[in-house]
C-alpha cells in the first residue's frame, strides 16, 4: 500500500545513497555512485559540476521524470522511493509536491501571463478564483503584477523569467528544482533571479535546488554541491549577499 503524503507543512529534501545506472553488463553506465544531499526548508543550495559529472540525472530522479537504481528520496517526513517508488501517482507528486524552474521559461504562448501561473493549480482541481487569486499573490511579490494580462510574446527575458518562477511556486511545493534558471541572463538579472528565489525560500519555507554553471551566481550560496563522477561532495559557499 502507498504511504500518504504528508501535509505541505512537511518541508526539506533528503537524498541518500542514490545511484542511477544506464544500460546492462558490458554496456552499463553509472551515471550516479552514492549521492547524499540534505536541504532544509527555507534553503538555496547550488549544485555544480562538470558536463556528464551527473547533475541533470540527479534532477530528473529527484523530479520523478526518471527511476533511480537504489537508495533512498526524502521529501519532507515522507520517503518517496526507497529501492523502489513508494507514491504509485508520481504525475500528482511531481504536480503538488515539486516546483521547476528552467533555464527556458516555457511558457503557454497563447494564455496571459496569470492564466500561464493559474493553469497548475486549476489542474489540480483548485477553483478558478482562487488559482488566479495565488497567481495574482505571486505575481505581485515577484513584482511582476503590472504584466497580469501581457501575453509571453510581450514580456521582456527577465519578466519571463520571473513568470516561470511564479509558476513553479503557484502551488506551494515544498521542493522547487531550477536548472541552470539565469544562464540566459544577464549579470544584473541573472543576481536578481537569485534573490527572488531566496526570498521565495524564506516566505514560504521552500527547499530549492539550483543547478549551474553560472559563475555569476556561484558566489551567492551558502552551501553549494559538487557532483564530480556520479558522487556529491558538500561544501561551504561564500554566501555573498544579494540583497
Amino acid at each position: 500500500m502507498d504511504k500518504q503524503l504528508a501535509p505541505a507543512s512537511d518541508r526539506g529534501i533528503r537524498i541518500e545513497g542514490l545511484r542511477k545506472v544506464y544500460g546492462h553488463g558490458d554496456t552499463a553506465v553509472e551515471a550516479l555512485k552514492n549521492v547524499n544531499m540534505v536541504v532544509a526548508p527555507g534553503e538555496v543550495v547550488g549544485l555544480v559540476g562538470p558536463s556528464g559529472s551527473g547533475k541533470s540525472t540527479l534532477l530528473k530522479c529527484l523530479g520523478a521524470v526518471i527511476e533511480p537504481t537504489s537508495g533512498r528520496m526524502i521529501l519532507g517526513q515522507d520517503v518517496i522511493y526507497d529501492n523502489r517508488w513508494m507514491i504509485s501517482d508520481l504525475r500528482a507528486l511531481r504536480r503538488d509536491k515539486i516546483g521547476f524552474v528552467f533555464q527556458a521559461p516555457y511558457l503557454i504562448p497563447f494564455l496571459d501571463v496569470t492564466d500561464n501561473v493559474a493553469l497548475l493549480p486549476m489542474l489540480a482541481g483548485v477553483s478558478n478564483a482562487e488559482s488566479r487569486r495565488r497567481a495574482v499573490e505571486l505575481l505581485t511579490a515577484l513584482d511582476v503584477q503590472h504584466r497580469a494580462r501581457a501575453m509571453p510574446s510581450q514580456l521582456s527575458g527577465g519578466e519571463q523569467q520571473r513568470v516561470s518562477i511564479a509558476r513553479g511556486l503557484v502551488n506551494r511545493p515544498p521542493v522547487i528544482l531550477a536548472d541552470e534558471p539565469t544562464a540566459p541572463l544577464d549579470s544584473e538579472r541573472a543576481l536578481a533571479v537569485i534573490r527572488i528565489l531566496n526570498q521565495m525560500a524564506r516566505q514560504f519555507d521552500t527547499a530549492i535546488i539550483v543547478v549551474t554553471h553560472d559563475e555569476k551566481i556561484i558566489p551567492t550560496f551558502k552551501r553549494i554541491y559538487h557532483i564530480r563522477d556520479g558522487v556529491t561532495h558538500d561544501e561551504v559557499g561564500e554566501g555573498r549577499s544579494v540583497e
